[in-house]
Parts: C-alpha cells; sequence; structure tokens
C-alpha cells in the first residue's frame, strides 16, 4: 500500500461521497461496469453452449474469468501508467476513476429513496424504490419486508460496493480495482446456481467469494464504528456480536458478515424467507431475538450508520498513509 495510492483512495472517498455517480454524465457515456457487463454477456453467448458437458463449461468458465481478470489487470496497469506520465492531472484522473468505481452516495440515495417511498407513496411507492435494489418480487413485500430488504441490501452492497473497491485498490492500485469490479460484475452476471451458470459461471462465483473474504470481516468493523457514532456503544458492540454469532445463517459465505452487523446494530431482525421469481426461498432470521418488525425509521438510521461507517473506512485510510510516510 503505497501511500500515494492510500492519498487517491482517500480524496476518491471524499468525491464520491458528494458527487456520486451524476445521471447527467451517465446518460451521455458508456460506465465503465456497463462495459465490463457487455464483455461478460458476450462471453456469455460465445462459450456458455449447451452442448457442451459438466466438465467442459466448468473449464469453459474458468478460461473465460481468467482472461476477462488479466484483461481488467493490464488496463489496470496501462491507465496508471499513462496517469504517471502527466503528472498532477493525471493523479486527478486516477482519483476520478477509483471514485466512480465506488458506491457511497448512489447506494444511500437507492435507499434513501425507499424510505421516501414508503413516506409519501406507501407500500406501492416503497415496492417500486427498493425493486431497484433487490432481486425479490416486490408484490410480495409488506412494509416491514421492503425496510427488510432494503436494509439488506444497503449493508451487503457496502461490503461489495465500497469497502472491497477500496480495499483491492489499497492493495494493489488501478490494476486490482479492475480486476476485482470485473469479477464483481461476472459474479452478478453468471455466478448463479441457476442451470445455465452452474456450471459456466462456477469459477466466477468461487473466485468473488475468495475476493470478498478481506472486505467481508473488515465491513463489520466498520459499521460497528458506524453504529457506535450514530447510535451509540451498545449498538456498536450488539453489530459485532451479531456478526460473530450469525453470519453463517446468510447463503453467501461474505453477505452474512456485514448484514448481521446491520441487524445487530439495528437491533432487527433480517434476511429470513423470500420470493425470488416466485420461487419460495427458506432462509433463518439472521438477529432472531431483535424486532420482528423493521421501519421506515430503521431505514433511515442504517442510511446514517451506513455512512459513519464510510466515513470510518477513509479515516483508516489517513492513518494507514499517515503510518506508511513514517515507516
Amino acid at each position: 500500500m503505497s501511500t500515494g495510492i492510500l492519498l487517491a483512495l482517500i480524496a476518491a472517498l471524499l468525491l464520491d461521497r458528494v458527487v456520486g455517480d451524476p445521471d447527467w454524465l451517465w446518460r451521455r457515456l458508456p460506465h465503465p461496469v456497463v462495459l465490463f457487463g457487455a464483455m461478460i454477456g458476450w462471453c456469455d453467448r460465445t462459450f456458455n453452449r449447451k452442448r457442451l458437458g459438466e466438465e467442459a463449461l466448468r473449464i469453459s468458465g474458468v478460461l473465460v474469468i481468467a482472461v476477462l481478470l488479466l484483461w481488467s489487470l493490464f488496463c489496470g496497469w496501462l491507465l496508471h501508467k499513462l496517469f504517471m506520465q502527466i503528472g498532477i492531472f493525471g493523479w486527478l484522473l486516477e482519483i476520478i476513476v477509483v471514485a466512480v468505481f465506488l458506491a457511497q452516495k448512489s447506494l444511500a440515495d437507492h435507499v434513501s429513496r425507499v424510505a421516501t417511498g414508503l413516506r409519501t407513496g406507501g407500500l406501492e411507492g416503497g415496492r417500486k424504490a427498493v425493486s431497484m435494489i433487490v432481486g425479490r418480487d416486490p408484490e410480495t413485500l409488506n412494509e416491514p419486508a421492503v425496510c427488510r430488504a432494503a436494509i439488506e441490501s444497503l449493508a451487503e452492497n457496502f461490503s461489495d460496493g465500497v469497502v472491497a473497491p477500496a480495499f483491492w485498490y489499497a492493495l494493489l492500485g488501478l490494476p486490482g480495482l479492475l480486476a476485482y469490479k470485473m469479477l464483481n460484475t461476472a459474479d452478478s452476471m453468471i455466478g448463479h446456481k441457476s442451470p445455465k451458470y452452474l456450471h459456466f459461471g462456477w469459477a466466477s462465483a468461487r473466485f468473488d467469494d475468495l475476493a470478498n473474504i478481506p472486505a467481508a470481516r473488515l465491513s463489520i468493523l466498520l459499521i460497528a464504528a458506524g453504529a457506535v457514532l450514530a447510535k451509540g456503544r451498545r449498538a456498536a458492540r450488539n453489530a459485532i456480536g451479531i456478526a460473530l454469532r450469525d453470519h453463517g445463517l446468510h447463503r453467501s459465505p461474505n453477505s452474512g458478515w456485514p448484514e448481521a452487523a446491520m441487524a445487530g446494530a439495528l437491533d432487527v431482525q433480517l434476511a429470513g424467507p423470500r420470493i425470488y421469481a416466485g420461487t419460495l426461498v427458506n432462509e433463518p432470521m439472521i438477529n432472531g431475538a431483535g424486532r420482528a418488525v423493521a421501519t421506515v425509521a430503521d431505514v433511515e438510521t442504517g442510511v446514517s450508520i451506513f455512512y459513519r461507517a464510510c466515513a470510518s473506512l477513509a479515516v483508516l485510510a489517513v492513518i494507514a498513509a499517515l503510518v506508511g510516510s513514517i515507516v
């Protein structure tokens, strides 16, 4: 972790917190993640052939994600080299690129719209807003379920939309950041257990699980820091305690950590049974001893904790930069 990279990360976190993902820009330009998605989609159409057997599909998926990751690493390395050739202007460009791949403001805005939708448009307003950020059937959700879905999305995406990109950029610079975002995008597109992707998407899903291990664990400490700032020490203790106890109840090896931490911080039950594409998915409740009914106020408090957790991440980067400059 070089001091220069950490300083760029701090600036990018601040820029993303203030500017986010402006709609006017991405209506005119394709977002880099959209370009990643186009590449992954082409690979899916080209190499995920029904006529292939299970082993051949798995090998094909391994080769595809390996090539995509190598391409991402090369592009990140090349961009960094180009930026370094143009001095301070290049450093500013790198900050902008890093900020583009962070999701602080955009995530908080989407989740806040759920609370606003419920307050101003009732259940239908909340369902419409939450359908933009979750995959479950919105028509099956009552108001507490809408609130739980928003909080779960906030916690999970804090880990893989903020902490993980920041971690991999701090560790490996632009190559690490671009490779992580490519991998995470691939997981969201082809890393499913559906018949079509069970074998072809296996490598993407497994590599994404591995890549998110550090961020998922770090996220519980950051959520606890956000909780102590927003609600006090008891909320922070609950965040850590519930995360350590209940993270394994989640179907994902990583998402359970931040979701359980947020459940503890808010003292509310999360997860449980839900419906995806008409299919009931039975899962245990995280923080089963917490309040059974999530409220709009919980969503708003969750956003408050989230912003303070993001600020704690920036402070952690500042501390790392100071230590690095001394050592």
